[in-house]
């Protein structure tokens, strides 16, 4: 029944990236006609350039410029063939060069994404399993998407928890030959590493665990010959490893290398590795300067420039610890990253920092949580101390800026980023005649304000809202304990500009998405009920749908209400410590909210759609009928119309206990059967409530001919605004494809409105395409999300991809 238009990962991408675009962050063009790695010049501006990833500065190395120019010169500027048949002159020499690197045996390939999908597929076997490191670079888990299609297991991990991966593998071990774990060596965002000698103790404590490392950004400025981080602490590679690193960072050049010790495997994916067999090979310029590069890794100069890299990265971290800059990892990698919180913060900086002088990246979503964005700033040879002092000196000014400019503080970006945060609220940031009036129970508020407001939709007017409270309270399970918050921000005049309510409370994390990950996740539930759930801090209830959020968008000042509510939601946050922030049921072509909350660090997502019924123009169902357009009367001749006389319909307002349990049962069976969206069962007390409340009826519909009577119920709340709403619907799934139950349950429930006088009915979300042919309006509606990390988000996608 559920229809769920799901939102697609790469809309939300484009949008963030578009937000960072637009403010200049991103997609800049470098000008010149020359380039010494030490300055960059953007829109005629000259800029110490602290955004490299070529570490040691290689890529300036005039012996890596003459091999490369020799090269073109010998053999033209490519050798378009494939390795498969036949290798240009230059190739043997290389491969031996790296081998003698790293001490093993080695395939190069054109680049590392290429590498990784012509490798991983190659020495994982059908039998074999994967556990990722949610944090794992992109391309291997690219590369390792095909794998679900032979059947092999995915599992992933939260970044670098080894309890978690100790778990996996007693999973995985029972029916894997070999259970591959896939990590970085070092990590491209932060500059932490993965935790190297505790893995290699789990391989000693269990034989089918292999280890796949990614350690491009560990190449050259670490390790023997510049044979990386993860060479640096094993020293000799392991059986059980694979290691991949690039020449096309810190190396100076270009390419990728893989190396294992197993001569096996290496000849394995030399004969026949995918793309490595059919893409054409490194071109000869490539192959003159990584040969020139690797001759340098050979030599004793190699530890002079490590040396010097070093000094320097020392150097930057004893200018940050004279800051109060929120440095998110402390480490002696040349990668750091200093929190931001908001996006528009983040952007703000850069700005700000290119105005000064300095040239670093941003990273935002989806490398990071979308409110973990800051600056990803790289050290490396050419950056001179003089300069690196200045850009702590830029930073310790402009960052401040940047927060005042963007309504934040510091104790919000630690907040942000989980750093010495503490429960009491944070500094005021925003500077507003605006005051905000916080309640713990809708008891506090005046009901004419709240129904005026955010009370005229479904069943969260005052009353409703009252009952919820008392429901939702102290119940055996938790996903049926409940807390309400409220908000309401008035101007000087004491006029509402926002009002809203939140609560707290347990959600499957599957929620919205699609149906085939929640029925993989329910098989698990039946064992773990909890599985893949979270606690949520959510705007509205998981009860009720519609506009949750009054807001005065018109007004000058709505921004500044919004930054208001931001900020006691943060504080509740502190509290509660919720894996998610949700924010529901927007307009979805609402742009002004879009860019307002992406900036400030919220990712849009699809929800189902949602309806409302208001044209209440006719006088008789004759007359209803001819509201509908054309089609919608095709549909309603046919599927509607023909079982009046096998239905009857009653109109209740109290029900038996008999007929209470019946119409629970039938709430049961739609549940069960609409995992489009997946949420815990309502709890039996609201149900009871129903029948003593006299806001709440029910449509009910029975056969006339059967011993199974009631076959259709919708339960349906009367608001204190004069809305309708059908806020739950149980069907006998026995019958309700051969009578057409859930159209007619539609049907009736507009002529019973109309009955009342409603103004309007809400429908609910989900099965537009039924409400459509009722003639209801469709609405599409969206969500936005801040996550404290994304591995919930990321590990439910590969449930998708399988």
């Amino acid at each position: 029944m559920a229809k769920i238009k799901h939102n697609n990962i790469l809309d939300t991408v484009v949008s963030v990236m578009t937000n960072a675009k637009e403010s200049g962050a991103i997609h800049l063009y470098a000008e010149g006609d020359r380039f010494d790695g030490r300055q960059i010049q953007i829109k005629g501006k000259k800029l110490f350039h602290f955004g490299t990833t070529g570490y040691l500065g290689l890529e300036q190395d005039n012996r890596l410029k003459q091999g490369a120019i020799k090269a073109i010169e010998a053999y033209g500027t490519e050798f378009p063939l494939s390795k498969s048949y036949i290798s240009h002159p230059l190739y043997e020499e290389l491969e031996s060069l790296m081998t003698e690197i790293f001490g093993s045996p080695i395939v190069i390939t054109k680049n590392s994404t290429l590498g990784h999908m012509g490798v991983i597929p190659s020495v994982v076997d059908d039998g074999d399993g994967v556990i990722l490191d949610h944090q794992v670079h992109w391309s291997v888990q690219s590369a390792v998407n095909p794998l679900k299609l032979r059947s092999v297991p995915v599992e992933m991990i939260r970044h670098n928890n080894l309890g978690m991966l100790e778990d996996k593998i007693k999973k995985l071990q029972s029916r894997c030959k070999k259970i591959w774990y896939m990590a970085d060596g070092m990590y491209s965002m932060f500059g932490d590493y993965a935790p190297i000698n505790e893995l290699m103790s789990l391989c000693n404590k269990y034989p089918q665990l292999h280890i796949y490392f990614d350690d491009v950004h560990g190449m050259s400025w670490k390790g023997k010959n510049g044979s990386g981080y993860v060479m640096s602490i094993l020293k000799e590679l392991p059986e059980r490893v694979i290691l991949f690193g690039t020449m096309s960072k810190t190396f100076g050049a270009s390419g990728a290398v893989m190396v294992c010790k197993d001569k096996k495997i290496q000849q394995r994916v030399k004969n026949f590795g995918g793309p490595l067999t059919f893409s054409v090979q490194l071109e000869p310029a490539s192959v003159g300067a990584a040969m020139a590069s690797a001759k340098i890794h050979l030599s004793d100069e190699i530890y002079k420039m490590q040396n010097e890299l070093a000094d320097r990265i020392s150097f930057f971290n004893h200018c940050l610890k004279n800051t109060d800059l929120p440095v998110i990892v402390d480490n002696d990698s040349p990668v750091f990253y200093i929190g931001a919180g908001m996006p528009e913060t983040g952007f703000n900086l850069v700005n700000r920092l290119i105005t000064t002088g300095f040239y670093v990246n941003i990273g935002f979503f989806p490398a990071v949580p979308v409110k973990n964005t800051g600056l990803r700033i790289t050290i490396s040879r050419h950056n001179q101390k003089e300069e690196i002092k200045d850009l702590v000196e830029a930073l310790a000014k402009e960052f401040p800026k940047a927060l005042e400019d963007t309504n934040t503080n510091l104790e919000r970006v630690n907040f942000a980023f989980g750093r010495n945060s503490s429960e009491s609220s944070p500094s005021k940031a925003t500077k507003s005649n605006l005051k905000i009036e916080t309640y713990s129970s809708i008891a506090e508020i005046d009901p004419e304000l709240w129904n005026s407001t955010v009370g005229g939709h479904g069943l969260y007017d005052w009353n409703g809202l009252e009952s919820l409270e008392k429901i939702l309270d102290s119940h055996n399970s938790p996903e049926h304990n409940n807390k309400f918050f409220y908000f309401i921000v008035r101007d000087e005049n004491r006029k509402c500009i926002l009002a809203t309510f939140f609560s707290y409370g347990l959600w499957k994390e599957d929620m919205l998405a699609p149906r085939s990950v929640s029925l993989a996740l329910e098989k698990t539930r039946q064992i773990e009920p909890y599985y893949h759930t979270s606690y949520c801090l959510n705007m509205g209830s998981m009860m009720t749908e519609g506009d949750h959020l009054y807001l005065c968008q018109e007004k000058e000042n709505w921004k500044e209400a919004f930054d208001l509510l931001l900020e006691q939601v943060e504080i509740l946050e502190k509290k509660l410590k919720p894996q998610y922030l949700i924010l529901r049921d927007f307009d979805s072509d609402n742009d002004a909210i879009k860019t307002f909350l992406h900036n400030k660090g919220f990712i849009q997502v699809s929800m189902p759609q949602s309806a409302i019924y208001d044209n209440f123009i006719w006088n008789d169902p004759q007359d209803y009928v001819g509201t509908l357009s054309k089609r919608s009367r095709k549909h309603f001749r046919n599927d509607i119309e023909p079982y009046f006389e096998k239905l009857k319909v009653r109109i209740k307002d109290k029900l038996t206990d008999k007929e209470l349990n019946q119409s629970y049962e039938l709430y049961l069976q739609v549940k069960e059967n609409n995992l489009g969206l997946n949420t815990f069962r309502y709890p039996f007390p609201l149900f009871e409530h129903m029948v003593v409340s006299s806001q709440w009826e029910f449509i009910m519909i029975y056969l006339k001919e059967t011993e199974k009577p009631l076959v259709g119920v919708m339960f349906c709340y009367k608001n204190s605004s004069n809305i309708y709403s059908p806020a739950i619907i149980g069907m006998d799934y026995e019958f309700s494809g051969e009578y057409n139950i859930y159209r007619q349950l539609l049907y009736q429930t507009i002529i019973r409105a109309k009955e009342l006088g409603s103004s309007r009915i809400d429908f609910g979300l989900t099965a537009g395409f039924e409400k459509r042919k009722v003639g209801a309006m469709v609405l599409d509606k969206c969500a936005y999300i801040q996550a404290r990390d994304n591995f919930a988000l990321e590990s439910l996608d590969w449930l998708r991809k399988d």
